[in-house]
């Protein structure tokens, strides 16, 4: 890797065939599950040429040996499936949902012993760590934008011989780099900010300990959760372009941040600073927040985030939500559509209520 290189460089260069006369600028997509044997690969479970160079990209931005996987849940659950049976895992108390909900049923069953903190509160998460297994940490959270010291707490818990595991979609490398403070592995949902275009599930593992990279490798290997050639060549095409949308996206919330704080309708406002995702909470009932959601004409109402487009959502109307997470609570993804544009959208939709 080129540690020279700046992430906004890394994105457009890294991953790219080698050059030769005639060769092409671009990795093929590589639509094959056989291979003549010799080669490293072996079989289609194990590898493909068209994942090395969306991997290759990834590792460098976030300076570790990047492997990639159907979904970030599936990469998350690959995490998850090398620990010993009830391992004990320091999680936040509120993140992502889905993550929440494999945590939960893992401690039902005795899978793992979860022991669920306040990220924000040094202290409890410290405290927490005692005899455990791993922490899993994302920061911000998912969707009430808490931010963890994650120096602090990486630090801790390597003293403590305890494994990191950083979830770093929302902040991604152009913010923060988790292995560079000492985490030992990072997460994304390529299906966000990496791939940027909301038309694919993928997700990623970066690591630089070669044993527990090999770890990852085969718990990917074994459990089949591996990503297919397409999808793989769109994130790659779709990470050109990430810093150019991220930097973008980011201008766009922190103007309308400052335009949600002035709104009579608006009675709080959760955004760390970073990043292109604002959480804002409605001087209203739950139904009227929803009905925020569906009266926008611009901003699309949907689940997910991280894409070129504006979206929302009412993060509570999914049953699986965080019961710490507020009724009336938007997760707005600001997408890169001039600001001006997504403004008038949010001010007509809360003016329906």
């Amino acid at each position: 890797m080129s540690k020279e290189r700046h992430v906004e460089t890394s994105a457009i260069t890294a991953g790219r065939p080698e050059i030769s006369e005639d060769a092409s600028l671009n990795p093929p997509i590589v639509l094959s599950a056989t291979f003549h044997a010799g080669g490293p690969i072996g079989y289609g479970r194990y590898g493909n040429q068209t994942w090395n160079a969306l991997e290759t990209a990834i590792s460098e931005l976030e300076g570790g040996q990047t492997l990639s996987f159907s979904s970030g849940m599936a990469a998350i659950s690959a995490v998850f499936s090398i620990l010993p049976i009830g391992a004990p895992v320091v999680a936040s108390n509120q993140g992502y949902s889905g993550v929440m909900t494999l945590l939960n049923s893992f401690q039902e069953s005795g899978r793992l012993e979860v022991r669920f903190v306040d990220v924000v509160n040094t202290e409890e998460v410290i405290s927490a760590m005692k005899g455990a297994a791993l922490i899993w940490l994302e920061s911000p959270t998912n969707p009430c934008l808490d931010v963890a010291d994650l120096p602090t707490l990486i630090s801790a818990a390597k003293k403590l011989g305890i494994g990191v595991g950083v979830d770093n979609t929302f902040a991604t490398p152009l913010v923060q780099n988790p292995l560079a403070m000492g985490a030992d592995i990072v997460m994304h949902s390529v299906t966000k900010f990496l791939s940027g275009h909301s038309d694919v599930l993928m997700g990623s593992l970066s690591t630089n300990d070669p044993a527990l990279y090999k770890r990852l490798h085969d718990s990917r290997s074994f459990n089949g959760s591996i990503p297919g050639p397409f999808e793989s060549w769109l994130a790659l095409r779709g990470l050109r372009t990430f810093p150019l949308r991220f930097n973008k996206a980011q201008e766009n919330a922190q103007r309308l941040v400052e335009k949600l704080k002035a709104h009579p309708q608006v009675s709080r406002v959760r955004y760390p600073g970073f990043g292109a995702v604002i959480s804002f909470e409605v001087d209203g009932t739950a139904d009227e927040t929803q009905k925020v959601c569906e009266s926008s004409h611009l901003i699309a109402h949907a689940t997910s985030l991280g894409g070129i487009e504006s979206l929302w959502e009412r993060r509570r109307r999914w049953p699986m939500e965080s019961p710490t997470v507020p009724e009336q609570l938007i997760r707005l993804s600001v997408g890169c559509e001039h600001v001006d544009d997504i403004w008038s959208d949010i001010e007509s939709a809360l003016s329906s209520i």
